[in-house]
């Protein structure tokens, strides 16, 4: 995500390093490569050409702190004024109503229906609400089957009624049955096209018109690049809606429609998904999500998903066992699922202030942990919980069973012996010990 764009604008800043001032041609020639690299990334040449031109102005406009090198300071102007183009404040979602009624709407394969789900899934694990979700799409019988078993993949209750081909009857029905059944907030998915039509949006005008929604989110598949704002454009003239989501921001997209969406409906981006998995999605932060572009990592967001995933009463026990030297094999396998959780491996890499330099060119797979579990499966219970017993015998078998190497099986319990000490040292009251072994290791040769 957003990787090509970084890359460049990365390039187009370095231009000033090295200057002891701002002055109008190093600041001109800055500009025209941020816009370049802008351009590069699908962002409309108008967008792209008023924000190089705020830059500017605000870059002239600057006295240099003794305290700040140019690069610095322009670095923080792109960076304030990416994130008043992408919406500035964080906006939440309206749940004000009783149901609370979100309606989605989006052309066919921008992932609408993946994402209706994954919204259910976060307002019940997150906010604790009661979601229902509805299935409106009575073109496709495929659409609700899929419907259905999203709800069934998160525990969420669909109401489908095959037999009706009113869409606007079957949304009434299902607000009419969430009163009922104690639900507290209705996901209503709605039908797609493949391109904007005039009876895909008097349809969707008069299911919102039946239902009155508190909030009407457009879904659009950020991989469309400019396109994407186009539609988006085109729906927010008919519905006027509440706010964007855009999906498949983990693929290979250059980020365009993450900047100028705004810009164009002035409509706030509320969610992003950020993976197939149900909880891959993530409330939209402009001021994060300019820190990232920059290369500057995401820390905040990195925690929160690390909080999410920290159960206090595992900790507890994870410190007695390794007060106890029982850590083992299983421990670690339940700290590996933990990390799965909290998304893609390259995705939380890229949280990381500088990783995606380091990163650049590696392919991380998101199943970077299957041979560390296919090893650790290969185990016996007693070996699992006991390491010290895998003597060379037992470590061929395993190799044999996880269809890894020896010299793969020894390096995974060189490292589980490796964490385990200083996993005991830093709960040990070793900090001060560790810091000096950690500062010796400085002048060690990779």
């Amino acid at each position: 995500m957003f990787d090509n764009l970084s890359e460049k604008l990365d390039k187009a800043l370095h231009v000033l390093k090295g200057h002891g001032q701002i002055t109008e041609i190093n600041v001109a020639e800055t500009t025209k490569e941020v816009r370049r690299a802008l351009l590069d990334a699908d962002v409309n040449f108008k967008i792209a050409k008023e924000f190089t031109n705020r830059v500017k102005e605000k870059a002239l406009g600057q006295d240099v702190l003794t305290t700040l090198q140019p690069g610095q300071l322009m670095v923080k102007i792109v960076k304030d004024e990416l994130t008043q183009l992408m919406g500035g404040e964080t906006e939440g979602i309206n749940l004000s109503g009783t149901p609370s009624i979100i309606l989605m709407s989006g052309l066919q394969g921008s992932g609408k229906t993946t994402f209706s789900g994954k919204l259910a899934n976060y307002l019940n694990t997150k906010k604790g609400k009661k979601p229902l979700l509805v299935a409106c799409d009575v073109y496709r019988p495929a659409a609700i089957d899929q419907l259905h078993v999203v709800g069934d993949q998160i525990g969420i209750e669909v109401y489908s009624d095959r037999e009706n081909n009113d869409p606007v009857a079957i949304a009434q029905a299902g607000v009419a049955h969430a009163k009922a059944n104690g639900h507290n907030v209705v996901i209503i998915d709605t039908a797609g096209r493949l391109a904007v039509d005039e009876k895909m949006m008097a349809e969707i005008s008069n299911i919102r018109d039946a239902i009155k929604p508190q909030e009407t989110l457009f879904v659009v598949d950020a991989m469309t690049g400019q396109d994407a704002v186009n539609t988006a454009k085109a729906f927010n003239d008919v519905l006027n809606f509440d706010g964007v989501i855009l999906t498949k921001l983990d693929g290979d997209t250059r980020g365009g429609a993450a900047i100028s969406i705004k810009s164009v409906v002035d409509k706030p981006i509320k969610f992003i998904g950020t993976g197939e998995k149900m909880e891959a999605i993530d409330v939209f932060h402009p001021s994060r999500m300019a820190d990232r572009i920059l290369g500057m990592g995401d820390v905040i967001s990195l925690v929160e998903r690390a909080q999410e995933q920290f159960d206090e009463e595992e900790a507890r026990k994870i410190q007695k066992k390794i007060a106890k030297n029982k850590f083992g094999f299983d421990d670690f396998l339940n700290q590996i699922q933990q990390i799965k959780k909290m998304g893609n491996i390259k995705d939380l890499m890229g949280m990381i202030p500088g990783a995606g330099k380091a990163l650049k060119g590696l392919d991380i797979d998101d199943d970077a942990f299957k041979h560390i579990e296919a090893i650790i499966h290969s185990m016996t219970p007693d070996e699992r919980s006991t390491p010290s017993k895998l003597n060379a015998s037992r470590k061929k078998r395993i190799a044999k069973g996880s269809g890894r190497t020896i010299q793969e099986v020894n390096q995974l319990l060189k490292q589980f012996d490796q964490m385990s000490k200083m996993m005991k040292m830093m709960q040990g009251g070793g900090g001060k010990k560790m810091m000096q072994m950690m500062g010796g290791m400085k002048g060690m040769k990779p």
